[in-house]
């Protein structure tokens, strides 16, 4: 099995790169966002790969960083998402951009990968809410309040201070961070006009 190739950029295809390695090339496909990011032809490319074998054929995906590759192996664990649409997903999400929607339970995010309806982005949040921390890339303090405004369950004064800050035109996602941090230093009791306070010294920043 390939699990990783190092070579130089041969061809880069709509929907693959071909990787040169010591005269042999490897047809790999990627995501859109990793293939806007390749090197140019005749560069040097290193890509982490995921090696599928099928009775009539072996496909090799590749991507830029170990956590991309495990995000395309998680996505594959909801039902009816296979390669295609989880790389649609890569292609349209960053993996911090996945793990706050899944946190939110932003199915409007989700579902803006080509391919990938309501309905398939119901799926993706509510399977992988409880796996989604493990690759988000931020402190777990951060996602777990995102998780719990995404169910319904975080405090009154969180909620209203996250509220007030995307009605002055922040995103769910930049409040909730910025809460999260103003968290830290007004702690749990902290009503909501304090949070709102420290959420936007730390937007400020």
């Amino acid at each position: 099995m390939i699990g990783k190739l190092k070579g130089t950029v041969d061809e880069i295809g709509e929907d693959h790169v071909i990787v040169d390695v010591h005269g042999v090339g490897y047809v790999v496909y990627c995501s859109a966002r990793s293939l806007s990011n390749m090197p140019g032809p005749g560069e040097a490319v290193v890509l982490l790969i995921e090696t599928y074998v099928r009775e009539d054929m072996i496909r090799l995906f590749g991507f830029g960083t170990a956590l991309e590759r495990e995000w395309f192996r998680l996505l594959q664990s909801v039902q009816g998402i296979g390669a295609k649409v989880a790389l649609s997903v890569l292609g349209t999400l960053t993996p911090s951009d996945l793990a706050n929607a899944i946190a939110l339970r932003d199915i409007a995010m989700v579902s803006r990968a080509p391919g990938v309806g309501k309905r398939v982005a119901e799926r993706i949040v509510t399977e992988l809410k409880n796996k989604a921390p493990a690759f988000a890339g931020e402190g777990m303090g951060t996602i777990g309040l995102k998780q719990e405004l995404g169910e319904g369950v975080a405090p009154a004064p969180v909620t209203d201070a996250v509220s007030a800050l995307t009605n002055l035109g922040y995103s769910r996602d930049q409040a909730a961070n910025a809460i999260a941090a103003a968290l830290k230093n007004a702690g749990e009791g902290a009503d909501s006009t304090k949070l709102i306070r420290l959420g936007l010294k730390e937007l400020s920043r």
